[in-house]
């Protein structure tokens, strides 16, 4: 067992929409994430997933509002509930997720990560 930093850990990789683990509890991976630019419209059949946001700025688009979240707040997206996560500028997050989350959910495109990495 040992601590995590998440700012080293943050440190260890450039990609854009291309989350790490760094953790994993319960079922759950815990993952960082930088993302800039918007994202897909997407949901998760069977999943919630968390954002944290741990630097920047970040917006989560729903079909009836925008979620505008800050350094230190989380969102919880429910299950089916379809987003879109968008990022002026380069922020970066931590997610909690069942491992069985897809980054893409219902959507299979060029972002799709398939096999995610540790770090």
């Amino acid at each position: 067992m040992d601590k995590v930093n998440l700012k080293d850990k943050l440190k260890k990789f450039d990609q854009l929409w291309s989350p790490k683990i760094i953790g994993e509890m319960n079922e759950l991976y815990i993952k960082v994430a930088k993302l800039k630019g918007e994202f897909v419209w997407h949901h998760h059949d069977n999943e919630d997933e968390l954002f944290y946001v741990v630097k920047g700025k970040l917006v989560i688009k729903l079909r009836n509002k925008d979620i505008e979240l800050e350094e230190g707040e989380f969102f919880i997206i429910p299950k089916g509930i379809e987003h879109l996560p968008v990022a002026g500028e380069e922020v970066h997050v931590m997610l909690f997720e069942p491992k069985s989350t897809l980054n893409t959910g219902n959507v299979k495109n060029e972002r799709t990560q398939d096999n995610l990495d540790w770090i």
